[in-house]
């Protein structure tokens, strides 16, 4: 199954193939995206870590160090959050005025409890006028800049709050150049299927920007299968790529109608693995790098013929000699196992979404609650 896809283009930015990695919380820092372009299209979309309006504003030195990209990453493309058009529209004009960013992604699509019980995140769009508010401050003060602002959000709150067609029209109202759907619901998380009808409703409805689709693309064959169901124009990656920056050659082949190639042996991967190690380090240093590590080795090793203590010491692992060590004792003509497809990340379970209390009452409500604004960035 491979069939050329239709280009993509993000305010004045080609996105080809039009494929974009989500902005993932621990993950998508500068040294996995470099990684997920040496697979990729360095034209595609590559999202940073959910940035903070507030410590933006703040000069947060965190925060401000996370707004890292790599030699030749263009555009620069930062996730911003917020929820009082104040702090969003300062921090649009601070990343813009210096330019730290091409391009800024408003993220409404987050359903973790600290996030939504701020009225943040997926709880934000059931408020259409704040909503609309905070899209249009963010176009406002990027706009002199000609840096495109795109909206990413969930299907709604709950199976009783649904947000996202009301959602897309209010962003290409606003002056957003695309929005991005979730199709989940906060209260869904991570857990069950994502219901890809909703993707093409939203298709339907939003007519004057790029619609892309996103929710369980965890191969080539899944993305082109989602742009020929939904009629999306592009699609959204996360947890599929995790362990796995490798997807992106895959989903690169497929949307121009080449062969997709096949999953890498386990000294392949032992390889890549030592590749992010070095990219990390790069960018953290050896004692943080490293041991941000850690959190990628089950979902590169998953599904490989790997003793249980092996894989102990790879989740354990505080130096790069001592990952190389290890990376030496793999078996590396092994293939790449069918039971590594599919879903890959946290799933979890549905649960009630955490709301500021009174949220539900009044969706025209414009009201910011109080100490909404999250201080920490990403997620």
């Amino acid at each position: 199954m491979a069939s050329a896809a239709p280009s993509l283009k993000i305010g004045q930015y080609p996105v080809d193939p039009a494929v974009v990695l989500a902005p993932m919380a621990g993950i998508t820092n500068v040294a996995f995206r470099q990684l997920c372009r040496e697979f990729g299209s360095p034209t595609s979309l590559y999202v940073c870590e959910m940035i903070t309006a507030r410590a933006i504003v703040e000069r947060d030195a965190k925060t401000m160090r996370m707004i890292a990209f790599g030699e030749g990453e263009h555009p620069r493309s930062m996730q911003l959050y917020g929820v009082d058009p104040v702090n969003v529209a300062e921090a649009t004009r601070i990343v813009v005025g210096e330019g730290l960013a091409d391009h800024v992604d408003m993220n409404f699509g987050c359903p973790v409890p600290k996030v939504t019980r701020n009225g943040g995140g997926a709880a934000l769009p059931y408020k259409r006028r704040l909503f609309g508010e905070i899209v249009a401050a963010a176009v406002k003060a990027a706009e002199p800049s000609g840096v495109p602002v795109t909206v990413k959000f969930r299907i709604g709150i709950n199976d009783e709050h649904i947000t996202y067609l009301d959602a897309g029209r209010i962003a290409e109202a606003e002056g957003a150049k695309a929005v991005a759907l979730h199709a989940r619901t906060a209260a869904q998380r991570y857990s069950g299927e994502a219901d890809w009808t909703a993707i093409a409703r939203l298709k339907e409805a939003v007519r004057t920007v790029p619609v892309l689709g996103n929710g369980d693309i965890f191969s080539a064959q899944d993305a082109l299968r989602m742009m020929a169901e939904t009629g999306c124009d592009g699609v959204v990656v996360g947890r599929g790529c995790l362990g796995r920056p490798w997807l992106f050659a895959e989903l690169q082949a497929a949307f121009r109608g080449e062969p997709i190639p096949e999953g890498p042996s386990l000294g392949k991967v032992g390889e890549i693995l030592h590749r992010h190690a070095l990219l990390l380090v790069d960018h953290l240093g050896v004692d943080t790098g490293v041991r941000d590590l850690r959190k990628h080795m089950s979902w590169y090793l998953k599904g490989f013929p790997i003793g249980s203590d092996l894989r102990r010491q790879f989740s354990l692992v505080s130096t790069v000699a001592e990952l190389e060590d290890l990376i030496a004792q793999l078996d590396g003509s092994a293939p790449f196992p069918d039971d590594a497809e599919g879903p890959r990340g946290r799933q979890g379970s549905p649960g009630k979404v955490a709301l500021p209390e009174g949220w539900l009452n009044d969706p025209e409500d414009t009201a910011v609650p109080v100490g909404a604004d999250l201080m920490h960035s990403g997620g």
